[in-house]
């Protein structure tokens, strides 16, 4: 049981390692504003995180429904160290890989604010001004910029 709970907690932090690694190359894309390579690591890190929910699970039926702090206290000393090492590691990885993830959620709200204000704003200046003018009655006139599929009078 050591063996299978070392592998599976060594392909987690390597998997965490590479998540980490994926993170920082989609915030440096984020900053060079490269829509189709953010695409393409934003598939790569789904399908990481895929694998490692399925360590995960894979880990859990490993050990019978049993916490793995339960089992790691019946092995011997030194694999108990090893264990409590990965583990140590792995959420040290976790804690890291949040905080890029959270800087980079924040980082494309944030250009996607900035793109929605940009086209409000050419939006707004190609729609056609009011223009408050006189008429030939005398009065001001009503004009209708937006578009009207039906015009009639009741």
């Amino acid at each position: 049981m050591y063996t299978e709970t070392h592998q599976n907690l060594h392909r987690q932090e390597k998997a965490l390692e590479v998540l980490e690694t994926l993170l920082g190359e989609e915030f440096a894309e984020l900053r060079e504003r490269k829509p189709e390579s953010i695409t393409a690591i934003e598939f790569s890190v789904h399908e990481l995180m895929r694998q490692i929910a399925n360590e995960r699970t894979e880990l859990k039926n490993t050990l019978g429904g049993q916490r793995l702090a339960d089992v790691i206290q019946i092995l011997s000393e030194e694999e108990q160290t090893e264990l409590n090492g990965m583990l140590a590691r792995i959420d040290v990885l976790e804690k890291r890989c949040s905080r890029q993830a959270s800087m980079n959620a924040e980082l494309a709200l944030a250009l996607h604010d900035q793109s929605q204000a940009l086209l409000n704003h050419l939006q707004s200046q190609i729609q056609p001004r009011k223009h408050a003018t006189y008429g030939k009655t005398g009065s001001y006139t009503q004009s209708r910029p937006e578009a009207v599929l039906i015009h009639g009078r009741l």
